[in-house]
Parts: C-alpha cells; structure tokens; sequence
C-alpha cells in the first residue's frame, strides 16, 4: 500500500471511491437521491480540482489502484478537519483509514483533528473511537431537505 498526495491523475478514481463510499455507507441512512445530489456537486471534477489546490488529499493506492483517500481542512494553530476519509467497500477492514489518518496527521505537523460524523454511521463511529476520538457536541444539519444527526469528535495528537 502506498499512501500519497493526490494528483490530478486520480480524480476520477477519488470520484469512483466517494461515490461506492456514500452509497455503501449511508445506504438506509440517507436517501439515493440526496446522496446522488451531494455527490454530484461536491465530487465533480471542478470540485475537487479545487480541493486539490485549497486543501490536503490523501490517497491510499494498491496494485496501481486508488482504494480509498482522506481530504484534511488546512492546518490553522495545528488543528485541522478531517473533511472526508473514504474507501472503496472492498478494500475495507485492511488499515487503510488507519495509515490516511496516520499520513495526514503526520504530514501536516496536525496537533488536533477535528471530524463531523453522521450519528447512524456505525462504521465510522465505531473508527473514530478506536482511534482516541472524543465525541464534542451533536447538532442536525440540512442535505437537501434530509436531517443528518451530527456527531463533532476530536482528536488531541501527541498528548496535548
């Protein structure tokens, strides 16, 4: 596994990843349509050229094969937001969120991550804990007219 700054090159695979990520994930959580929506405008290639250039992209690549990705916020006063991680279905459960959460951190001198997760998003909760995670506040938020139930968590990095 090789994990690396995301190039131009791997935008339509990031695209691919996101997409089989959300329908996977929220599937019975929020619905096709609202998930198509955000997918749509978040993930096009404009969009995330922009993220590219604004912001920090992991990716994790096996066999020439982009499998998953992390997309952290800049680093302002070492804190950063982890803004997505996501992996192909497939490639689950090899360490991989681990070693992007890992390279981000790292790579970014990151002394506090800061992540937004959907409360029903077992998965993702259940990483977030085992990775010392610490549930700050719950708050709703709006996706084209679906109620997501938000968890804030943090990470303090190095004992801080």
């Amino acid at each position: 596994m090789i994990i690396r700054k995301m190039t131009e090159n791997d935008i339509v695979a990031v695209k691919e990843v996101a997409e089989k990520s959300w329908n996977d994930t929220y599937a019975g959580i929020i619905p096709l349509d609202v998930q198509t929506k955000f997918l749509h405008i978040a993930y096009n290639p404009d969009q995330l050229k922009k993220r590219m250039e604004n912001t920090h992209i992991f990716v994790a690549e096996i066999a020439g094969k982009v499998t998953g990705f992390a997309n952290f916020l800049p680093v302002e006063n070492g804190v950063s937001e982890l803004a997505a991680i996501y992996l192909h279905p497939a490639s689950k459960g090899k360490g991989i969120r681990t070693a992007l959460l890992q390279k981000g951190i790292k790579s970014l001198g990151i002394e506090k991550v800061i992540v937004h997760v959907e409360k029903d998003n077992h998965s993702g909760m259940i990483f977030y804990h085992a990775k010392g995670f610490q549930k700050e506040s719950e708050f709703e938020n709006d996706l084209f007219g679906h109620t997501l139930k938000i968890v804030r968590m943090t990470l303090k990095v190095g004992g801080n």
